[in-house]
């Protein structure tokens, strides 16, 4: 799967490149080239868990190994304080999806803590890297705290 930037200014990046890249060269946003047609598999995917839903989406997006990419999703999500990682409640007759559940209790914690996994997996032995953040809020700390 390559990656592309939705001003056009770059050829088709690896899904490491676009990870180690952050925003595009060009200043666009990366998105992959194209989506893959996963109707055929969503029957399936209702039986799985939080953890093993992730791992055959993220599959369909990422060159990893698939140990790898396992590891990494399982890694992400131990620290989180419900089996289910984001269950759905019913409150009131409404369907309700808790994303506070992870190490901050921020809903941050979901995308944070898997780009932490990802990023320490992609990038070149040996090669610092610096994670700089910037919030008026709990953006920070679920980041810092992901990198811990």
């Amino acid at each position: 799967m390559n990656y592309i930037s939705t001003r056009g200014g770059i050829k088709p990046v690896s899904f490491r490149e676009s990870v180690m890249m952050g925003l595009a060269r060009d200043g666009g946003l990366l998105l992959p080239e194209s989506i893959p047609d996963a109707r055929d598999r969503l029957a399936p995917w209702k039986k799985l868990s939080y953890q093993d839903l992730a791992i055959e989406v993220m599959k369909l997006y990422v060159d990893l190994p698939p140990a790898d990419l396992e590891r990494l999703v399982r890694r992400s999500y131990a620290s989180f304080g419900h089996p289910d990682i984001t269950p759905v409640v019913s409150v009131g007759g409404v369907h309700v999806l808790e994303l506070f559940h992870g190490p901050t209790l921020a809903f941050k914690d979901v995308g944070a803590r898997f780009f932490a996994h990802i990023l320490k997996l992609v990038r070149e032995p040996g090669r610092p890297l610096t994670i700089l953040t910037a919030t008026s809020g709990d953006t920070g700390a679920a980041v810092a705290q992901a990198f811990w």
